[in-house]
């Protein structure tokens, strides 16, 4: 069962009441580690430019389904690396295992390291971290921009001890750091995602850095040099609402969007139980049309075969993980109808045809529409019913109530080769496509 209030709520309230205090009562805020000294500071550019995440990242986490309850240990852990590979998720493009918060011990060391939960963790980080990398897989760890993670219990933040963290994280071969926002004393979102940007540089290690402060600061406009995705909006929730509301705040934002630097709309929910399987294709198309990271939010071990039909479609996935890294925009939305289009690397188009309503709706545009150029016919390929067809520019579903067709079309010369057209037998072997006119000739011999 999730929590009545969702962990970011909480903290970011009571984090800018303490800030508020602080102020009022003319205190400075409490002192912090001093960091190492930072290494020269780097130009501005357009992303990274690191050769990391030049596709949305994929993998697993595991806050939405256990949050900090007992069951999220080592035993888990190693069970969803077990399963990418069994159930075929790694080679569908999935290679993430994450943990997220509650993973460490309420205090530090005495030398003022991290210490991994004993009754969770028994051997360690790197432990688990040798076991995911020997199956080709990589390990993503959680700790916050401040001075305490989220969890109600409060365990040690980052917040003035960057550079001593990123170079534990490194040592235990932690590959992507999902960087949260609590407790974080009022200090510039900038200069604290900074700060840490330069300290997992410093290490070395190529670890993928995700930004998690809730789209609060709009790091779309600032964070592309900085981090590798960052989140858009607050928590999702398993529950429609809630994805609805997350899909209409990214949509918007699709030009931040590019390889190397992704909006993040939150972590997926499908098969928690929340939704119905059609609101998880949904779900789980309208993440990919939109170029967002896919990162499995249900426990793997208990997941149905219709959650991994959905979570391990690699047509949908191709989507996700085009390579030219562009986020789809919306076409038209009238009255909750849909339309929203991604341009892919070989000139396709990724159409997403989303009925919001409670009612079936038959939703059409056309090649023109979606930015296909001018044919005499189109190769429309259906991915959630893996069948192609042919279509002289029309490009329409009927719906289900809350549902998502979603379509890759392109320009094709061999497009006849696919129904509806048919070929009618007559002198030239004429070809005739529904809703087209056409004049057609035959002879007739009378044999009596």
């Amino acid at each position: 069962m999730r929590h009545p209030h969702s962990r970011t709520t909480r903290w970011r309230v009571a984090g800018a009441l303490g800030a508020g205090l602080l102020c009022a009562a003319g205190l400075a805020t409490p002192a912090l580690a001093a960091p190492a000294p930072a290494p020269a500071a780097r130009t501005a550019s357009a992303s990274l430019d690191d050769g990391l995440a030049l596709t949305p990242p994929m993998g697993f986490n595991n806050w939405n389904s256990t949050y900090c309850r007992a069951e999220f240990n080592e035993g888990m852990v190693k069970g969803i690396a077990d399963l990418f590979v069994e159930k075929g998720l790694k080679k569908a493009g999935y290679q993430y295992v994450n943990l997220d918060d509650c993973w460490a011990q309420p205090q530090r060391d005495a030398n003022g390291r991290l210490v991994p939960d004993p009754v969770r963790f028994p051997n360690g980080i790197k432990a688990v971290a040798d076991y995911v990398h020997a199956k080709g897989l990589k390990l993503g760890i959680y700790t916050s921009a401040g001075t305490r993670t989220c969890d109600s219990v409060g365990l040690p933040g980052a917040l003035g001890h960057e550079y001593e963290d990123a170079r534990q994280f490194a040592d235990w071969g932690v590959d992507y750091l999902k960087y949260d926002n609590c407790n974080n004393q009022g200090l510039d979102a900038r200069q604290r995602y900074r700060t840490m940007r330069d300290a997992l540089k410093a290490t070395g290690r190529p670890i993928v850095y995700s930004i998690c402060e809730w789209g609060e600061n709009k790091p779309w406009e600032w964070a592309a040099d900085i981090g590798h995705l960052w989140r858009t909006t607050g928590d999702i929730k398993d529950n429609w609402p809630s994805m609805l509301s997350i899909l209409k705040q990214n949509l918007p934002l699709a030009r931040y969007a590019g390889p190397g630097h992704w909006n993040d709309p939150d972590m997926l929910e499908v098969g928690n139980g929340g939704m119905t399987d059609t609101e998880y294709r949904s779900h789980f198309s309208l993440w990919s049309v939109m170029a967002a990271p896919l990162l499995i939010g249900t426990d793997l071990r208990k997941a149905s075969q219709a959650t991994y039909d959905i979570l391990g479609n690699t047509e949908v996935v191709a989507v996700d993980q085009d390579p030219l890294g562009k986020q789809g925009t919306v076409v038209s939305a009238a009255g909750g109808r849909w339309v929203v289009a991604r341009q892919m690397a070989d000139g396709s188009r990724a159409v997403a045809l989303f009925n919001e309503s409670g009612t079936a709706q038959r939703i059409a545009t056309s090649a023109g529409a979606v930015g296909l150029p001018r044919a005499d016919g189109y190769a429309v390929r259906d991915l959630w019913q893996h069948r192609t067809y042919n279509s002289a520019g029309t490009l329409a579903a009927t719906v289900p109530a809350h549902g998502t067709v979603l379509l890759r079309v392109k320009a094709d010369r061999h497009w006849a080769a696919y129904p509806p057209a048919v070929e009618t037998g007559l002198d030239g072997g004429l070809l005739l496509t529904a809703g087209t006119p056409a004049t057609v000739t035959s002879t007739v011999t009378d044999l009596g």
